[in-house]
């Protein structure tokens, strides 16, 4: 049985354009940008989220397109960050032009979620529980 080195995951994320992706999870969501490396099959640009490690993958040769949404094919589909203040931040991502998959929402007492499309069009879920 695997035994935790740390309390969090981290996930490598295939992108299109790095520039994009960098300026969405960076400059817009504010993930703290840790440093870029070289690897094997383009460069990996890691970003910080708590203790998570969120890693953009530069790949050398861009893959075929998959197909969009997020019920549309097996594998993983969506990230989620849980967070302090989500009415804030879906406001100053309005305020940044970023459209929203789904708004602001409770989906039970205490939890509250919101979704949005990265620049690949991949599902980022915002959550926040009382």
């Amino acid at each position: 049985m695997m035994q935790p080195a740390k309390d969090s995951l981290d996930i490598g994320v295939i992108v299109g354009d790095i520039a994009a992706s960098l300026a969405f999870y960076r400059d817009i969501l504010g993930l703290q940008f840790v440093g870029s490396v070289p690897v094997w099959f383009g460069t990996m640009h890691r970003l910080r989220f708590g203790t998570s490690d969120f890693k953009l993958i530069e790949p050398a040769t861009a893959p075929p397109p998959g197909a969009p949404g997020l019920e549309s094919q097996l594998g993983f589909r969506y990230v989620t960050f849980v967070v302090k203040d989500l009415t804030g931040l879906c406001a100053e991502l309005r305020d940044r032009g970023i459209e929203f998959t789904l708004p602001e929402t409770q989906v039970r007492p205490g939890s509250r979620i919101a979704m949005v499309k990265d620049p690949d069009g991949n599902i980022v879920e915002f959550v926040e529980r009382s």
